[in-house]
């Protein structure tokens, strides 16, 4: 599944929209230092950080995409770096469970 069709498979809301990158695997969790030692690339990461750290860390992991939890917010220096850095990253109101899980039903895995 890629990125593009992560919307319509999901119901996840697009923040920003990048080049469609292909989604590999799920990886869930808050703690950035976590994240940024065991995020695969082409993963999907589904969190609730939506400040420029995380978009730092998608970028160095080399993330599909991140997905914001909980209805989390992306803040707007966030926003700018996540398009030019070229991270895409989605919302949704679901917590992070629920939500990889519906990326998992998706994919078929």
């Amino acid at each position: 599944m890629t990125t593009k069709e992560l919307s319509a498979a999901c119901g996840f809301a697009p923040a920003v929209e990048a080049e469609a990158r292909e989604i590999a695997g799920i990886f869930t969790g808050d703690l950035l230092s976590w994240a940024m030692g065991r995020a695969k690339e082409g993963d999907a990461w589904f969190t609730v950080m939506g400040n420029v750290n995380a978009v730092a860390v998608a970028a160095l992991a080399d993330c599909a995409c991140i997905v914001l939890c909980h209805g989390a917010a992306l803040d707007a220096v966030a926003k700018t770096r996540a398009e030019e850095q070229g991270i895409n990253i989605f919302t949704t109101d679901l917590p992070e469970f629920e939500a990889g899980f519906a990326l998992a039903r998706a994919m078929k895995l």
